[in-house]
């Protein structure tokens, strides 16, 4: 048993919704649903029911451990080659393709079929014990009421991605007749920081699936035919049939261990498997020793997200269309030979089409009988495109698709683009001691794995653990947030690397996370976002 229960996410509002819950005799699961309702009305690009996601859930009462998937699924219309002929280039950080006119990523043909509100139900059903329309009635009322717009909020929409071919949030947020209402004033400037963001066609539309009793009325009912009407009218993809035949998943965990330390995580096309193997190389060298952020450490770890990088690129796709050597990648014999590599002083390559932070959202709990949760959700990247009425953005995950035919990414007929998010549990003497996170694209497992390091090889608090100076390694440069010291970075230079230095002080992904000891859970949310942790008794 432990002490108190705790709910960790980048959102202040969403994790007073949580924290209620728990005060209230609901469980980790009830909370989690309830800050994952109004996670996609206070954030509404990161998250919400035109999204997708997988949530990792362990409730030692019940025997329960188990991964629900809810990813988004291709158009059964989508092929293959469809783009082949479009096909421009790859984001640096391998998280999508870049295609003329960028079709993928704005607008309705970039629009996988959501799963998030199928999950949000199916969770509920099976492992919680709220009321569906109490869970959302706090989003309702945020939607409605409005909320302040918040720093990063702000930051995200006017960060400029042009530079990797991409297209901007500030032109997604302009793209539908609700985006304009919503996000600009009368004149067309964008809303700052501080005013109050209210959605009233979002807030009818969860009320009335709060209404309704369950996410029916969105895969079959009325939503679904206002959505397949508005697809087949902007000549997208998605029509009733990919609604009502949408379904959700399970999955026993993907397992791995360090120093000592079991730990679970998502299998594919969840990136459970890329964080384990990660820490599966990382294993074989003495990091204390070394010194957090020194040169040694950042080139070990960095050469170690490369192979894992590599083999990610090579092997990740949806199971029930690729085969994914899940167990031969997390074996320690791979991991050792890598390292073998690495001491040797071999230098990875990450390959890329010639030619960040994403847009995800975490939320991780525990409760008082033990019941954890670690769920990441997401639109993956906004599409911009909002049916009219309806209030809510859909996904823009097509662009995640690899265009070229023959490759374990490639397009198919309602397939599962593979994921970046790593919803973590570790276990120490078959208990939970660490339940983690991120939102951030292809950073999500470099971030994850430096959180667990962080605790495991340095004895950091949970605070210090999230918050502590980061490096990603997805491409053939070192990424270093602001506070890696400049003279690691001159002799890594020193050796031939290409180090870029973030101009954040926290960056790459946003590590949130809660940590047991001695029977008391604590959180931490990371800096670089807006949230916080609540624990209650």
């Amino acid at each position: 048993m432990i002490q108190n229960a705790t709910i960790v996410a980048p959102q202040p509002e969403a994790v007073e919704a949580g924290a209620e819950v728990l005060e209230r005799g609901g469980n980790a699961i009830d909370a989690a649903l309830a800050c994952a309702f109004v996670q996609g009305v206070v954030d509404p690009q990161m998250s919400g029911i035109g999204g997708f996601g997988s949530m990792q859930v362990y409730m030692p009462g019940r025997g329960v451990h188990e991964i629900l998937e809810f990813y988004a699924l291709a158009p059964a219309s989508a092929t293959p080659d469809m783009w082949l002929d479009k096909l421009k280039g790859q984001s640096r950080d391998g998280f999508g393709f870049i295609l003329e006119d960028n079709i993928s990523e704005i607008g309705y043909l970039a629009c996988c079929t959501p799963g998030s509100l199928k999950g949000y139900e199916t969770a509920l059903r099976d492992y919680g014990s709220w009321d569906w329309a109490d869970l959302i009635a706090p989003a309702v009322k945020y939607a409605e009421d409005g909320f302040k717009i918040r720093p990063h909020m702000h930051w995200y929409w006017t960060k400029d991605q042009s530079s990797d071919g991409q297209v901007n949030t500030m032109d997604k947020l302009r793209y539908s007749t609700t985006g304009q209402r919503v996000y600009f004033h009368e004149d067309g400037s964008l809303r700052g920081v501080g005013e109050i963001l209210r959605n009233p066609d979002l807030g009818r539309t969860l009320r009335q699936v709060a209404e309704s009793g369950s996410s029916d009325i969105f895969y079959t009912g009325e939503i679904a035919e206002q959505i397949s009407a508005d697809f087949a009218a902007h000549g997208g993809l998605i029509g009733m049939d990919d609604l009502a035949q949408y379904g959700v998943t399970k999955a026993d965990p993907v397992w791995g261990s360090y120093r000592g330390r079991n730990i679970a995580s998502s299998p594919p096309p969840g990136s459970g498997f890329p964080m384990l193997e990660l820490l599966h190389i990382l294993e074989n060298f003495d990091l204390e020793a070394m010194g957090h952020g020194s040169t040694m450490y950042v080139r070990t770890l960095f050469e170690a997200m490369k192979r894992m990088t590599i083999d990610k690129d090579l092997h990740m796709g949806d199971p029930a269309y690729v085969d994914v050597p899940v167990q031969a990648l997390l074996s320690k014999e791979h991991a050792a030979q890598l390292a073998d590599a690495i001491k040797r002083g071999e230098r990875g390559n990450v390959e890329r089409l010639d030619m960040s932070q994403r847009d995800t959202t975490h939320i991780s709990v525990i409760d008082k009988e033990g019941n954890a949760v670690a769920l990441t959700h997401s639109l993956g990247s906004p599409s911009g495109a909002i049916t009219e009425g309806l209030g809510f953005m859909y996904n823009g995950l097509m662009g995640r698709f690899d265009p070229r035919p023959g490759r374990p990414a490639s397009i198919a007929p309602r397939k599962r683009r593979a994921s970046s998010a790593a919803p973590t549990i570790v276990f120490e003497d078959g208990q939970p001691s660490i339940v983690i996170g991120a939102p951030g694209g292809s950073y999500i497992a470099p971030t994850v794995a430096q959180g667990i390091v962080n605790m495991i090889d340095f004895d950091m608090n949970i605070h210090a653990a999230v918050s502590a100076p980061r490096l990603v390694g997805v491409s053939n440069s070192i990424d270093i947030c602001n506070r890696i010291r400049r003279s690691v970075a001159d002799e890594l230079r020193a050796e031939g690397y290409e180090v870029l230095r973030s101009p954040q002080t926290y960056a790459f992904a946003a590590l949130h996370g809660i940590r047991v000891e001695n029977g008391v859970s604590s959180g931490a949310a990371d800096p670089q976002r807006d949230g916080m942790a609540i624990s209650v008794d």
